[in-house]
């Protein structure tokens, strides 16, 4: 059995660890607090990933580091930079191939489909953060210190994901209104949290994903007035009440509301067209991306689970 080990027990890093277990992989989950799900093949460690020599010794024997961490957002500049050198300094020293979980902000504002040629050039704090990870990363591999490999998705969706059309399916159950500063009928691609632990393991253990990025096969795009209605169908609730929120008001919002204000910096993604291309992980990797309405079943069933406990 081959141990790999996973920094974060987030969505993705959970989603990642029992995919592993359930293949019958060794597991070690390194989180501050020991968290991780419960598995017989998951062993859960209290660690600090930023201390490098502690990381590195967790690592050692590894075929794979998998960076699945998150810090809070608006700590990004502060925590990323140490955090994102002892990972890449653990993997250097133990011989694991570092896979990181990245997004897509590094893009900035686009106007076409984004694939993995698109240039990064983002203009934001948070963008330009992941794109001095990968720039360092992809230095380290190119220089033959490491082996690297990023994968990139959309905003998340299923059970545990955390985008905005996450935080409005419950409003939207409910029959109340939902007053967001969104694009509501602009294509939008949408990034299933179990496809980017397919995803993520796939390329950390094919050395021909290392050395470059990837992005996670996602379902073709829909707005988020589309991904609602389907919601609301599938449930049986009523029609989605989806009101525009003006961008001023974010703005406003972000003077006392630390989230909001963060929000203020990937607005462009949902103020028209967001979309990915990825058709280089199916065809090089062959996952294919799990089909919206099963995902949307998967959120509907998931959100209501708690009403009916």
């Amino acid at each position: 059995m081959a141990l790999h080990v996973i920094v974060g027990a987030g969505p993705v890093g959970t989603a990642t660890a029992r995919l592993l277990a359930e293949r019958g992989e060794r597991v070690r989950v390194v989180t501050r607090r020991g968290t991780g799900p419960e598995h017989p093949a998951v062993e859960r460690i209290a660690a600090d990933a930023g201390d490098t020599d502690r990381l590195t010794a967790l690592t050692e024997g590894a075929v794979a580091l998998h960076n699945c961490a998150n810090p809070a957002y608006h700590r990004w500049a502060t925590d990323w930079p140490p955090l994102a050198a002892a990972l890449l300094t653990a993997a250097e020293r133990s011989g694991a191939v570092l896979a990181t979980v990245g997004n897509l902000y590094g893009y900035g504002p686009v106007d076409a489909p984004m694939t993995e040629a698109t240039p990064l050039a983002a203009t934001g704090t948070k963008g330009r953060i992941r794109n001095r990870m990968w720039a360092d990363a992809l230095a380290a591999h190119r220089a033959g210190r490491a082996r690297v490999t990023e994968v990139r998705g959309s905003d998340y969706v299923g059970v545990g994901g955390t985008s905005l059309a996450m935080m409005t399916l419950p409003a939207v159950l409910a029959g109340r209104r939902v007053f967001l500063p969104v694009e509501w009928d602009a294509p939008h691609t949408w990034t299933y949290v179990q496809d980017v632990a397919r995803t993520l393991v796939a390329a950390a253990t094919d050395a021909r994903a290392w050395g470059r990025a990837w992005h996670v096969p996602s379902p073709p795009a829909v707005s988020m007035r589309e991904l609602a209605e389907r919601s609301a169908t599938r449930a049986g609730a009523p029609a989605p009440r989806l009101i525009r929120m003006p961008y001023p008001l974010l703005w406003a919002a972000g003077v006392a509301n630390p989230f909001a204000r963060e929000l203020r910096e990937t607005a462009h993604q949902f103020a028209g067209p967001f979309v990915l291309d990825s058709t280089a992980a199916t065809a090089t990797l062959g996952i294919e991306p799990t089909p919206l309405d099963r995902i949307v079943d998967e959120m509907v069933t998931g959100l209501r689970a708690p009403a009916l406990r």
